[in-house]
């Protein structure tokens, strides 16, 4: 390779890191990645064949097709928290009760390795919440503000009282003719 060619290819890694950042960071990424990373030892040990030397040891159980249908649940839950993740806090509740139903059903949760990985992955969807979008300049803000002063609605019946003590200034409603709304009301 060129050096003109590794140039551009990393001015596109960079750009294809920025996007996957912009994307992990508008979901509970970590959340999604350990629950997906917990269902796979619940569901891979009922049917593991551990073997020592000439011995092989089957790890097999009654509960093993309750411990894929476990396993296969948290890796789909863990996929919902990434590209759903508005529905990020059933994800993480079902998360949690599955691996905690995984103890008992599933060789103590895929020998806790499973268990603990879906647990935290479930606490974390939970947890998580949207960034805040970043704040404008104070020139920015302050031109918002003046936006919203000026929106064509009614000013508030105090500012207008105390203009005067009677009048039509006093109008509680908010549909004097003064104000400019002869009756007329504003939805938003």
């Amino acid at each position: 390779m060129s050096a003109e060619a590794q140039v551009g290819l990393g001015d596109k890694l960079g750009r294809m890191r920025q996007s996957f950042r912009g994307w992990r960071g508008q979901r509970p990424f970590w959340g999604g990645l350990l629950t997906l990373l917990g269902g796979i030892p619940i569901m891979y040990f009922p049917y593991a064949n551990l073997t020592l030397g000439t011995m092989t040891i089957r790890m097999a159980t009654t509960a093993g097709a309750g411990s894929l249908i476990i396993g296969v649940l948290l890796v789909v839950l863990g996929l919902t928290m990434w590209f759903q993740p508005h529905s990020r806090i059933f994800a993480g509740v079902a998360a949690i009760l599955l691996a905690l139903v995984s103890l008992v059903v599933s060789n103590f949760g895929g020998f806790v390795i499973g268990f603990l990985l879906a647990l935290l992955g479930g606490a974390l969807g939970i947890s998580w919440a949207a960034a805040k979008p970043a704040k404008a300049s104070a020139k920015g803000s302050a031109d918002r503000e003046a936006d919203r002063s000026d929106d064509g609605a009614p000013e508030p019946a105090a500012a207008g009282a105390a203009n005067g003590v009677s009048g039509t200034t006093d109008d509680l409603s908010g549909t004097s003719p003064d104000n400019g709304t002869n009756g007329r009301h504003r939805a938003g």
